[in-house]
């Protein structure tokens, strides 16, 4: 049975795309590679996601909560696991008997990690956070010395890797990125000297991975870009990466309305003529915001949204859409015909970023992943 039989809207991801936006992306970059699969592979599903990125060889997977790690230890996977965030104490140990590394930057973090380790009877592998300008999680670049010094003299703590994030990776500007780069090969530097370097170095996100090539080090953390989005106008994909997300729905309903008559709650659009009004069962509780200059695809062409997005559904303009049906396939992001929307396009409509846009698609829209 077809989705659109079942569903009132789903999203497609095409997980061969994903194998190939992995492939082009290491032979781009020639080192190992993390994939990360934060806010639920940033829209995409991470199970599906995560199972085909080690099919395709990735390395490591990052994520934000531990509870992403349980279920990817859960359901088979293998690979390396960095929780690249905050963790509460109560999870710690289950994360190190997972064999899941975790982010630290305090002396408190690993002392937690210590006693965790020591109830789990198993060492603990850490990557030491610096915040080398962003100005979010990480130790202040001068006390990379001495909290290295401390897990390396702390029992059944292992200093598996040195990182930090990229804060202005994706702007024209060079200038910032190039200042955090000489703070976190600073740090590098002092620990190198003192003999305390991890073996695993990485700073690079995905706009890093692709427009600042010394920032790659020894591993490569992309996110966006393997979902086949670019993190700005200034950072150009290689030639072959692809979109690997469409969001779907039906033409509902449809129905002519006389002039003058109001459409949606608020009556912001009120028809000057007869109009045909087609129903899309799609709405803000999906994470389909309101915005003005939003359209939809239908039968190749782009039908406007007329009046205000409701909860569970929308209106649309039909005079334009050749020969409307009941039940023609809805296209919110993706291409039909000649004509593409994509989150790019939503995001300057919402006024936000292609990344708010993937992510925000709810919980309740089904990912379907048509060749599984």
């Amino acid at each position: 049975m077809k989705a659109e039989q079942t569903f009132a809207t789903w999203v497609e991801v095409d997980l061969k795309a994903l194998k190939n936006n992995i492939k082009i992306i290491r032979k781009e970059t020639a080192v190992p590679l993390m994939a990360v699969v934060e806010a639920n592979g940033y829209g995409h599903g991470y199970m599906p996601i995560t199972r085909t990125a080690e099919e395709a060889g990735v390395d490591w997977f990052g994520v934000a909560r531990p509870r992403m790690a349980l279920k990817m230890r859960e359901e088979g996977i293998k690979s390396n696991i960095l929780v690249l965030g905050y963790i509460s104490p109560e999870r710690i140990e289950q994360m190190i008997c997972l064999d899941v590394s975790l982010a630290i930057w305090t002396k408190e973090h690993i002392g937690l990690v210590e006693k965790a380790a020591a109830n789990c009877q198993k060492s603990a592998r850490v990557h030491l956070l610096v915040d080398s300008g962003m100005g979010r999680l990480g130790c202040h670049p001068e006390e990379t010395l001495k909290l290295a010094r401390l897990a390396e003299e702390t029992d059944l703590v292992e200093l598996e890797g040195l990182f930090s994030h990229l804060a202005k990776a994706d702007e024209s500007d060079r200038e910032p990125t190039r200042k955090q780069e000489l703070v976190f090969l600073k740090a590098i530097d002092v620990l190198d000297k003192e003999k305390l370097l991890p073996g695993i170095i990485h700073m690079a996100n995905s706009a890093g991975t692709l427009a600042h090539p010394e920032t790659r080090f020894q591993l490569v953390r992309p996110g966006l870009i393997i979902y086949g989005l670019s993190p700005s106008p200034e950072v150009q994909l290689p030639a072959g990466i692809e979109p690997i997300l469409s969001w779907k729905s039906v033409l509902a309903s449809m129905k002519e309305l006389p002039p003058g008559h109001g459409v949606s709650y608020g009556h912001t659009y009120v028809t000057t003529k007869k109009e045909l009004i087609g129903v899309i069962p799609v709405g803000y509780a999906d994470g389909y915001r309101r915005g003005p200059g939003n359209a939809v695809l239908i039968n190749g062409v782009k039908a406007p949204i007329v009046g205000r997005v409701c909860m569970d559904q929308f209106m649309v303009k039909l005079e334009n859409v050749p020969n409307p049906q009941i039940g023609d396939e809805v296209v919110l992001i993706g291409k039909q015909g000649d004509e593409v929307i994509s989150a790019n396009d939503l995001a300057r409509v919402w006024q936000t970023i292609n990344y708010e846009v993937t992510c925000g698609i709810g919980a309740r829209v089904p990912r379907i992943y048509p060749e599984v």
